[in-house]
């Protein structure tokens, strides 16, 4: 740092005579602008890291992890679609039991299943002895439901193909009473109340059923062993999401699903529980609620 120098400065007299001046000393300094010009930095530049990608054993460990995700989230979804499905068959089987309902108030009796060739319509049409009473499908047609599949048959909730045509079956009671027009109202429904063969058997399971494969099918009546309905006179079902391959055990096989029908179709059908071996899903039709939408329609006494 360079010395500070020092500077005189006279200030002349003032008056008459011209007196002394006054004499002034100031101090100066050097200015910090010029100290900093004087230095010159000497600190090295900050290098800057280059560039890192990703190892493959990194990338391997992200494809892992993002399949891993992926797959947990493609389990509910598909979860998710099997519930939608099963609650739409719900809804199908529960229109197509109203049908039928509103069926037999305006015709004085039941439709008959449609077959496999009949294209949705009843058959016979007009009713009476049924072609395909305990294997034949929903008259759709006759009916008068939508959506349908391009043959005329109404698919349940799985839909896409045939296996998945809504079934149907009806009671061929009372020399087919139920189906012919003014038959019911002619034979009365006391006659009609009681159980007779013909009438259509609802169990809670396919083993050891009795006589199965003939008109005189029954449940098994060990006290383990329920029978849900003896006397129905209708049933509705769908083969449920493996339509057309029987589930593992004696269940399914009772429910026709033809042409693959294991056991010939006869009177008694199965509404197990749900589980791997059961995935079918029914409905049936009583004498009791037949009676009372026909009397309250005054089709009946």
């Amino acid at each position: 740092m360079n010395p500070p120098f020092r500077q005189r400065r006279l200030f002349p007299g003032q008056g008459h005579g011209g007196m002394p001046g006054l004499e002034f000393d100031a101090t100066l300094h050097e200015s910090a602008p010029a100290r900093n010009r004087m230095q010159t930095s000497t600190a090295s530049p900050v290098p800057i890291p280059a560039a890192r990608g990703f190892t493959l054993i990194e990338l391997a460990i992200v494809l892992f992890v993002v399949g891993l995700l992926l797959g947990g989230m493609l389990l509910p979804l598909a979860g998710q679609q099997d519930i939608r499905n099963f609650g739409d068959t719900q809804k199908i089987l529960i229109e197509s039991r109203d049908a039928l309902l509103g069926f037999a108030m305006a015709n004085d009796r039941l439709p008959c299943p449609a077959s496999a060739a009949s294209n949705g319509v009843e058959s016979p049409a007009g009713g009476g002895a049924c072609t395909n009473p305990y294997d034949g499908f929903l008259p759709a047609a006759t009916l008068g439901l939508s959506p349908v599949d391009a043959q005329g048959y109404r698919l349940d909730g799985w839909g896409g193909e045939a296996a998945h045509r809504v079934r149907y079956a009806v009671s061929t009671a009372n020399a087919n009473a139920f189906t012919t027009q003014n038959q019911m109202k002619s034979i009365g429904m006391t006659t009609l109340a009681a159980v007779a063969a013909g009438d259509l058997k609802v169990c809670n399971t396919g083993t050891d059923m009795a006589s199965e494969g003939t008109a005189t099918a029954a449940c098994d009546t060990t006290p383990t062993d329920t029978t849900l309905a003896a006397d129905a006179v209708a049933v509705i079902y769908s083969l449920g999401k493996n339509a057309g391959v029987e589930g593992a055990g004696d269940h399914e096989k009772h429910n026709s699903s033809l042409p693959a029908a294991v056991v010939a179709a006869d009177p008694a059908f199965v509404n197990a529980p749900q589980g791997p071996a059961f995935d079918d899903q029914m409905l049936w039709l009583s004498k009791s609620a037949l009676f009372n939408r026909m009397v309250a329609a005054g089709r009946l006494p």
